[in-house]
């Protein structure tokens, strides 16, 4: 297949509830897998952000280079923004002293300048337009600002604000209700919610990730976080096995 009919292949999927349980519980994995490598196996959070951000640079090279869409390959690529998310997110809000509240401000000015940027230079940043390498590296640089302050607002939302993990997953929960809400029963563009719903289903993770493995005094399960992260791998797995997914098709 040649260049140009290579770049006119979609390589996400259609965005699917599928889609979205597999986001959700990949975001989860992001947590409790970055928690494995920064704390559990002490090498702290500026080490777990170069480990994952090499793992995450070679992904999207391989993604970038793929012939079409593979979903092994894609869930991978999302596995990896979301762990280095994770460590990134807790290194600028704890190492750096800068705090949640803080650490969220600045990653949502850069997500907020990363879709500003998209749209000025390939005037879209639906995912169906996700068709050419510099779309695609677009689309990975996005995601991966979106999975940190997802980090970033989940602890903030449990921690600094009080409402716990049970808390925090309600609140989120809710806000990605009201967003499903308003793609059936407004006119505001799916776009606009997609992009919602994607930021909203990081802090969901988030919690969930932290409700799972946290110690029980901290109103965690106290549960291992390589057996969490096992289990949640082994759940996304099958499930990208059992339900068939498919490209995204232009201009839909």
């Amino acid at each position: 297949m040649n260049n140009t009919a290579q770049h006119t292949l979609s390589k996400v999927p259609e965005v699917t509830l599928i889609f979205w349980i597999i986001k959700i519980a990949a975001t989860t994995l992001g947590e409790t897998g970055g928690d494995a490598v920064s704390m559990s196996m002490n090498l702290g959070y500026l080490v777990g952000t170069g480990i994952f951000a090499a793992i995450f640079f070679m992904a999207v090279v391989v993604q970038i280079k793929a012939m079409g869409f593979h979903p092994f390959l894609y869930w991978t690529t999302i596995i990896a923004t979301t762990t280095v998310g994770t460590t990134l997110a807790d290194y600028a809000d704890r190492s750096l002293g800068i705090g949640y509240a803080g650490g969220s401000s600045l990653l949502f000015i850069l997500l907020m300048a990363s879709l500003a940027i998209w749209y000025r230079t390939l005037g879209s940043v639906s995912v169906d337009t996700v068709s050419s390498p510099k779309a695609e590296m677009f689309y990975w640089v996005t995601i991966m600002f979106s999975q940190t302050l997802g980090t970033a607002l989940g602890d903030w939302t449990a921690d600094t604000a009080g409402l716990g993990y049970g808390g925090g997953a309600i609140v989120f929960s809710a806000l990605l209700l009201l967003v499903v809400a308003a793609y059936y029963r407004t006119k505001i563009s799916h776009t606009v919610l997609f992009w919602a719903a994607f930021i909203l289903t990081r802090p969901l993770g988030a919690v969930v990730g932290d409700f799972l493995d946290k110690p029980l005094n901290a109103g965690g399960l106290a549960l291992s976080r390589y057996t969490a992260s096992a289990a949640l791998l082994v759940f996304i797995v099958a499930c990208i096995l059992i339900f068939q997914q498919s490209a995204v098709k232009k201009g839909h």
